[in-house]
């Protein structure tokens, strides 16, 4: 029985299950990999852990400041919304603390204890905290770019979305610029697919949570990407999302990186020559 776009639920979820995309061991080397690199990261620079932008335990974030009013690089980490946390990623601060922009890294509640409702409002908290209080790490509130890949991908579509500032009291154009990586922007699919086991999405939450659903009037540049052998729906979720983002006349640059996997994409962010980087080195002003 088809479920979604001509596939039946057996292949929908092989299309949205990302961990099959990488044998086990290079699954785990990565992930292993977030968590010394971004060890290293905090013994190496100045570094403001678990910061309080919330009231729940949760609601924390690390902060490495640069210094001189620099911009500030706000990282959402992936995970599909159940694992991982900000302790595993900084693998990319040394990289952006020694280009000049302050880099925060951001912790929320994970799935399924938490909803994506729950979620989502945590990391818009965390936003509006940064640019609050941007001064106090020596940053620049008016100089905010929003990144993440994966579940932190979706999560960034989610700042940039529209309909959400009034209520967390910043401006519409808090986010100065954004780069998505193997990101999913819009949610039906999730909902129809296994991941729902820890989602827990009905129709209308995947609806309003969806960054394809909620475009903003005032959209920033963005830039995305997603590794050469991901499926094709991760890849056709970034390619209808740039397109929609330009529909509305918004700047969207896709950077290809063929070489790259849904895990090890992120990597692509400690070399400060590379593609990736410097494109998001252009769009930060770095």
């Amino acid at each position: 029985m088809t479920v979604y776009r001509g596939f039946d639920r057996e292949t929908l979820d092989i299309e949205y299950r990302a961990r099959g995309t990488v044998p086990v061991d290079v699954f785990e080397a990565a992930i292993a990999r977030y968590a010394s690199d971004s060890a290293r990261a905090r013994e190496a620079l100045e570094c403001r852990e678990d910061v309080r932008y919330g009231e729940s335990a949760d609601e924390v974030v690390d902060i490495f400041p640069a210094g001189g009013g620099a911009p500030v690089l706000f990282f959402i980490h992936g995970g599909y919304w159940r694992m991982l946390s900000q302790k595993e990623s900084a693998f990319m601060a040394e990289c952006f603390v020694g280009l000049g922009a302050a880099v925060v890294t951001v912790n929320y509640s994970l799935a399924p204890g938490a909803s994506l409702d729950t979620i989502v409002a945590q990391c818009r908290r965390a936003l509006a905290w940064t640019r609050n209080n941007a001064a106090s790490f020596g940053a620049d509130p008016e100089r905010i770019f929003v990144t993440g890949s994966s579940a932190g991908g979706h999560l960034t579509g989610a700042m940039i979305s529209g309909g959400w500032h009034a209520e967390f009291g910043v401006p519409e154009d808090i986010v100065k610029g954004a780069c998505a990586l193997s990101g999913i922007f819009d949610l039906e699919p999730i909902r129809l697919s296994e991941v729902n086991e820890w989602a827990k999405l009905d129709a209308a939450a995947a609806r309003r949570n969806s960054p394809i659903h909620n475009l903003p009037e005032k959209g920033c540049p963005l830039i995305v990407s997603y590794g050469g052998n991901e499926t094709s729906e991760f890849k056709r979720q970034t390619d209808d999302y740039a397109a929609a983002w330009r529909a509305k006349g918004f700047a969207a640059e896709y950077i290809d990186l063929p070489e790259t996997n849904h895990f090890d994409i992120v990597f692509e962010y400690q070399n400060p020559d590379g593609r990736l980087t410097r494109a998001v080195r252009a769009a930060m002003g770095l």
